[in-house]
């Protein structure tokens, strides 16, 4: 047995640029004595509509004076290179090692004294050796090897080394060479989100027969007061999804060739697909596939606590997983701590669990939400890891040192202007007296952008 595909759920929007006979009964008939029974209290048959609120949860809002956000976020403490070249033979008691992933070589941080572990690729051995010399115009590292045996893999053979001490004779000199420190710099760019509602004084006089209501508290029988709140509530929603779903123009793109060039900015999608981690090819069902997520995690920042923002395929996939490690869940009604008996709703589903960290699961409404995310063919975005709390980062506002959520939203904003979220009246009807226009024109307009901190730490799971 299954779902009908017939009837199906509308996507046909309920908003239009014009009256459509959907909004209004059209069959008063005033030859007919009888009088229909009407519901004037408008049905909300959807519930509350809004899909906004991700951000609201793990975020904030902060002004910025700039058009440009900057940040700086750690590079690693420790060395680790994975593609050097063994330059020496099998059985060699020295050797040479060319460094091919940093570039220029004179980044190369290796110096002469340390002791380093060099591991081959393919897996055919691994050696513990000193370094003897470095020259920083090629990246090549000379090495002397602790190993009577010598070198343990073939010429040619890529390897791994990492630093991990250093060793001198007695009365030598000290290290010769110092290391700096280096940041990686992330930037993006706010954008100016705008919406109008319009209607004309004329028709703000009209009464209807229907109560109309809105999410946001509107009520009454003015057609255009929900008009109106809902073009607000629209654009309360695009102020967050446009921050989930933002993408930068590339270059040559038809948005650069534009007479005003749009330029884009980093959503939060973007970012974790671009830094971030990506499990792919649908969701996590089994403890061994989290188990490859939480080792990527142990490489990351060990975030020690995690929200899980799901839809609701992901949301009962983790429920299976979990209610199976159960040895009486055969049926699914006995796991957990839930105590439940014959008296009390059964309760299926789980809000979290501990497997090295901490993950809270939450159902985000956006990537159910069919006239969204909700049942893409392609495209798909299944659920989101967010790390909880709070990041150090440089603020150049404070000029110093701050401690940021991991995502957070910037708004334009001075002491003369505000553009957080503006939102002003204008023409002749509606109280506003700007012009000579018989209407009311209700504008909205921001200008933001999300920064995504410490984007290797989020995971988003893809179709």
């Amino acid at each position: 047995m299954a779902l009908n595909a017939l009837p199906t759920f509308q996507l046909q929007p309920s908003s239009t640029q014009q009256a459509v006979s959907t909004n209004y009964i059209t069959n008063f008939d005033f030859l007919n004595q009888y009088l229909p029974d009407t519901y004037e209290k408008e049905f909300e048959r959807y519930g509350n509509r809004s899909v906004a609120s991700f951000l609201r949860m793990v975020g904030a809002e902060l002004p910025s004076n700039s058009d440009l956000i900057k940040w700086a976020e750690q590079g690693r403490l420790h060395t680790k290179y994975i593609d050097v070249n063994a330059d020496g033979a099998l059985a060699d008691d020295t050797a040479d090692f060319t460094v091919s992933d940093i570039a220029p070589a004179t980044n190369v941080s290796v110096r002469v004294g340390q002791t380093i572990m060099i591991s081959d690729n393919a897996g055919n051995g691994s050696n513990k050796a000193v370094v003897t010399a470095v020259d920083y115009a090629t990246g090549v590292v000379s090495v002397a090897f602790y190993e009577a045996a010598g070198q343990a893999f073939a010429v040619n053979s890529t390897v791994t080394l990492f630093i991990y001490g250093s060793e001198f004779g007695k009365g030598t000199n000290g290290m010769q060479e110092s290391v700096e420190p280096s940041d990686d710099i992330f930037d993006n760019k706010p954008i100016i989100i705008k919406d109008k509602y319009s209607v004309s004084g004329s028709d703000m006089a009209q009464i209807g027969w229907i109560e109309v209501s809105t999410e946001n508290g509107g009520t009454g029988y003015l057609w255009y007061l929900k008009a109106e709140h809902e073009t607000r509530l629209r654009f309360d929603d695009y102020l967050e999804t446009a921050m989930i779903e933002a993408v930068p123009a590339e270059a040559g793109s038809g948005a650069i060739g534009l007479a005003q060039p749009l330029t884009g900015s980093e959503g939060v999608f973007y970012a974790v697909e671009d830094r971030g981690n990506v499990f792919g090819g649908g969701n996590p069902t089994t403890l061994a596939e989290f188990d490859t997520i939480i080792q990527r995690l142990d490489k990351q920042g060990s975030i020690e606590e995690n929200v899980l923002f799901v839809n609701r395929q992901f949301s009962f996939d983790i429920d299976d997983m979990l209610a199976a490690q159960n040895s009486y869940g055969a049926g699914g009604t006995s796991y957990g701590l839930f105590d439940n008996d014959q008296q009390m709703a059964l309760n299926l589903g789980f809000t979290g669990f501990r497997r090295g960290y901490d993950f809270y699961k939450s159902d985000w409404k956006y990537l159910n939400d069919p006239t969204m995310r909700g049942g893409l063919a392609s495209g798909g975005v299944n659920g989101l890891l967010v790390p909880a709390g709070s990041t150090t980062v440089y603020d150049q506002v404070l000029g110093k040192n701050a401690k940021r959520p991991f995502l957070h939203v910037r708004y334009r904003a001075s002491e003369s202007e505000d553009r957080r979220y503006k939102t002003w009246i204008t023409g002749s009807a509606g109280g506003a007296a700007t012009s000579d226009l018989d209407a009311m024109e209700v504008n909205f307009l921001s200008e933001r952008c999300v920064c995504t901190l410490g984007a290797n730490n989020f995971v988003i799971f893809e179709d």
